[in-house]
């Protein structure tokens, strides 16, 4: 079995600039367009264009198709160590705007999480609940 060597993308090499990995968009504004298909995938590049035109679009964040690429080429630790800061700034973003709070159970923020690519991978996501966030949440969920 051959090894297989490990590209870095935590920085761009021809400009030496950080890689940004998630995108933010909301409040009608929106860090990316319609033209980011390639980076943000189909649903992330049109909900940013979508929140840009001030279509009314609840707030949320897009993980970029570079983080999965990275997580290909460098493995799960590494990207979840480049991307946390990013991810956790994002959920920040999306409580201030909900005034909702993430794993609060009295004003429980709720999120959609979906997979998004450059191009459609029909039947390509599940979703899944572990039993204690399910629990959680509909117990605060009740009135």
């Amino acid at each position: 079995m051959k090894a297989i060597a490990k590209k870095k993308s935590s920085s761009n090499s021809s400009t030496g600039k950080k890689t940004k990995y998630v995108y933010f968009f909301g409040k009608g504004k929106a860090e990316g367009n319609a033209a980011m298909k390639s980076l943000l995938g189909g649903k992330g590049a049109n909900l940013a264009e979508m929140c840009r035109l001030g279509i009314t679009v609840l707030s949320g964040v897009t993980i970029s198709t570079e983080a999965c690429t990275a997580f290909t080429q460098d493995g799960r630790e590494a990207v979840f160590k480049r991307i946390e800061a990013e991810v956790l700034a994002g959920v920040r973003f999306v409580e201030a705007d909900m005034g909702k709070q993430f794993g609060n159970n009295s004003a429980p923020l709720l999120l959609s999480v979906r997979s998004g690519a450059r191009a459609s991978m029909p039947g390509m996501w599940t979703r899944t609940w572990t039993p204690k966030t399910c629990k959680n949440w509909c117990s605060a969920s009740r009135p």
